[in-house]
């Protein structure tokens, strides 16, 4: 078992990336016992933590998602798939798709960014898309949905932002994978909220429920 994680596996994560506790078995975990004392019952931390955590898109285990019963994935765009504001895909992140596709998984991007780049690099992966999308709605969230025709207890949403992808995925009751960004640079007001997740992981740390990645 690795050093700081109670029962069950965790996320497979590399260096400096958090590592959650992750629900694959019908043990009580920890994480299940956070204090509800907010947004009708369920307290902040409980809505802001992802159910794994990886350092990049392509460490995501995709058989250990196949055994969990996820069959479909809401990607995020930026710093997930591609780096800010830039339209080549990674050439691990096109064979990951590939990889993905093979094995049966649905897949559809959900971004906040403007449709043209959205569409680009969408059709470049052969998949369908949800742009223009203000996360942390759940309006983007179910519309992936409808283009997947996919149910949301088999749906995980995959991102680099908490208060983005990972909020928005809880929301709507959606297994979340949180992943380190592709790069430093992005919009200015995700620098901000950048603070502030921080903040909150830090706090997941403190009260046990995610390891340190420090």
């Amino acid at each position: 078992m690795s050093p700081g994680l109670k029962k069950g596996p965790s996320a497979s994560c590399s260096t400096r990336c958090v590592r959650i506790l992750a629900d694959s078995d019908s043990l009580p975990h920890k994480c299940y016992n956070i204090p509800r004392r907010n947004l009708g019952g369920l307290s902040l931390l409980h809505v802001l933590c992802p159910d794994e955590a990886h350092g990049r898109l392509v460490d995501i285990d995709l058989e250990r998602l196949v055994q969990k019963g996820i069959r479909a994935l809401i990607l995020d765009l930026d710093n997930t798939l591609v780096k800010w504001h830039e339209a080549e895909i990674p050439p691990e992140v096109d064979q990951w798709v590939d990889e993905a596709k093979a094995k049966g998984f649905k897949l559809c991007i959900a971004s906040n960014g403007f449709p043209e780049r959205v569409r680009t690099i969408a059709d470049r992966l052969g998949i369908p898309y949800v742009s223009g999308a203000l996360k942390p709605r759940r309006t983007p969230f179910r519309k992936a949905l409808m283009r997947m025709d996919a149910d949301s207890h088999e749906t995980a949403v995959v991102g680099d932002q908490i208060f983005t992808d990972v909020l928005g995925g809880k929301r709507l009751g959606l297994y979340t994978i949180l992943t380190r960004p592709l790069s430093r640079k992005e919009f200015p007001t995700t620098r901000i909220l950048r603070g502030l997740e921080s903040w909150v992981l830090r706090r997941l740390i403190q009260e046990g429920y995610i390891a340190d990645w420090r």
